[in-house]
């Protein structure tokens, strides 16, 4: 499994939007230039993360973006998932139920539930809230 840029900028993205002040909407040029990420790229990647309702846009001078929830509310697995489909590391994972006509004898499926697990572990009990105290502990800020 690899997570393309798409999924690690999306991530970005919401933690930037995370580590601002509650309620203020950011503009897109203005995350693209702190995350050195083109802002025609983000702008594709912020419609996805709105029509799901993950941020929430205000047209205008001072309008942008901003969060709909709270950082907590959000994991690394909804966002990765949201941008990136399946984070199964093979293909006879990715349905509920395994279409493989070797599942019933096949050892190294074992290996990629595991793997899968170990994935799912991580990311679905990270949330943005636990990387923007990790950046602000990385950056020396206080956390509030």
């Amino acid at each position: 499994m690899k997570i393309s840029t798409k999924g690690r900028y999306a991530l970005r993205l919401m933690l930037d939007l995370a580590l601002c002040p509650s309620g203020e909407y950011i503009k897109v040029k203005d995350i693209a230039a702190r995350q050195e990420i083109s802002d025609k790229y983000l702008e594709q990647i912020i419609a996805v993360l709105g029509k799901a309702g993950y941020v929430k846009s205000v047209r205008g001078a001072s309008g942008g973006y901003r969060l709909t929830r709270s950082p907590a509310d959000y994991t690394v697995g909804m966002i990765l998932r949201l941008t990136e489909g399946s984070l199964a590391p093979v293909a006879c994972l990715e349905d509920e139920v395994n279409q493989c006509p070797r599942f019933q004898q096949c050892a190294t499926v074992e290996v990629w539930k595991r793997l899968q697990q170990a994935v799912n572990s991580v990311v679905d009990t990270m949330t943005l809230a636990d990387l923007a105290a990790i950046h602000r502990d990385k950056s020396g800020l206080i956390n509030p």
